[in-house]
């Protein structure tokens, strides 16, 4: 009965302000084929649903249920983490950064986004996300489709199912077969996935042709799909207000304007050239590319973007951003080519508020 009251008043409210459900799926997120079971009583909302439609519908919650509702109830957040271990994550630096953020801000952007760490933490309402990788942005993008969704679920399942040493192997190579690039990005997606969950100390590494290298962590047993973590994925990513892109950073950002918040987490400079880990793609991140970042950053400061960037403590990085807020912060990582590149280092986040 409960169901039923609730859909029929979403029904009237929606058709007396004459939006169409196509509409309010677009306002809101949630799909549509969801918000006609809603209204036909057939499935239960979530909370964070039911806030969704309230807000687009600029409609009290009270006025969509038969009962007294606090309208200033406060909704459980999505509890997001990352579906990769990627190399530089910020899942032990996410009290600091969030400590250090603009209270209040627009859009928010993040152009390296790599494992999504702060991103999937903050789940913003409006975001452009982006990353150099495009394997691993088709992976957020396949989040993003319901039958991308599903069909990269299915894939997940079966590597699961068929895991051992040989088959690693095997899903390791799909990459040197020269009709790869033609594959559907869900397929990618998952064996970039599982590849991850696989391999040794969860690396990603590819050679100078592009190609994924990094053996087998030799595990028994590899869990790629957690339901719960992707299905609340799906629901926040397959958002219209989140972007997902992929490619140069620059290029991510140059629609952030005046009041937008921009976090930038690069990879970092080295403090040895040879023995930390920067080879996210077959392209590296060296000096060059950190003074074009730091000319962005500075582009973006007058435009009035709050920034924010994350990096290795060096004198050459102090020195491209002196003038700004620089904070030292001490983070242990984990990740690494090489077992010396991996223990407690310094860091800075660098601000322009």
């Amino acid at each position: 009965m409960l169901l039923e009251t609730f859909g029929n008043r979403l029904k009237t409210i929606r058709e007396n302000i004459g939006i169409s459900q196509l509409k309010l799926s677009e306002l809101t997120g949630v799909m549509r084929d969801q918000i006609s079971r809603i209204e036909n009583g057939q499935i239960n909302p979530t909370l964070e649903t039911v806030y969704k439609l309230s807000t687009a519908l600029e409609t009290p919650l009270s006025d969509l249920f038969d009962f007294s509702i606090d309208d200033n109830i406060v909704f459980k957040q999505y509890k997001i983490k990352p579906f990769v271990k990627w190399a530089g994550g910020k899942t032990q630096l996410l009290d600091k950064i969030k400590e250090l953020m603009p209270k209040e801000y627009g859009t928010y952007y993040e152009p390296f986004l790599g494992g999504g760490a702060v991103f999937l933490n903050l789940t913003p309402n409006k975001a452009v996300v982006a990353d150099y990788n495009s394997e691993l942005a088709s992976a957020y993008s396949s989040f993003k489709n319901s039958n991308d969704y599903q069909t990269m679920i299915t894939e997940l399942i079966k590597h699961e199912a068929n895991h051992n040493e040989d088959y690693y192997y095997k899903v390791r190579e799909m990459d040197r077969d020269e009709n790869y690039s033609k594959l559907p990005n869900p397929i990618k997606a998952a064996r970039l996935i599982y590849l991850n969950k696989a391999c040794f100390n969860g690396l990603y590494r590819v050679n100078s042709k592009g190609y994924f290298n990094v053996p087998s962590g030799k595990k028994e047993v590899v869990k790629a799909y957690q339901p719960e973590l992707f299905d609340d994925l799906h629901e926040y990513l397959r958002s219209p207000n989140i972007t997902i892109l992929s490619g140069d950073f620059e290029k991510a950002v140059e629609s952030a304007k005046k009041g937008d918040f921009v976090y930038f987490d690069p990879p970092y400079d080295t403090f040895d050239e040879q023995n930390n880990f920067t080879t996210y793609t077959k392209d590296s991140f060296g000096k060059e590319e950190q003074i074009r970042l730091s000319n962005v950053f500075k582009e973006l400061d007058k435009k009035g973007v709050y920034l924010m960037l994350s990096n290795h403590n060096t004198d050459f990085i102090t020195e491209l951003y002196k003038g700004f807020n620089i904070e030292i912060v001490h983070a242990r990582r984990a990740i690494n080519s090489k077992g010396s590149g991996r223990g407690n280092v310094e860091e800075v986040i660098i601000t322009n508020y």
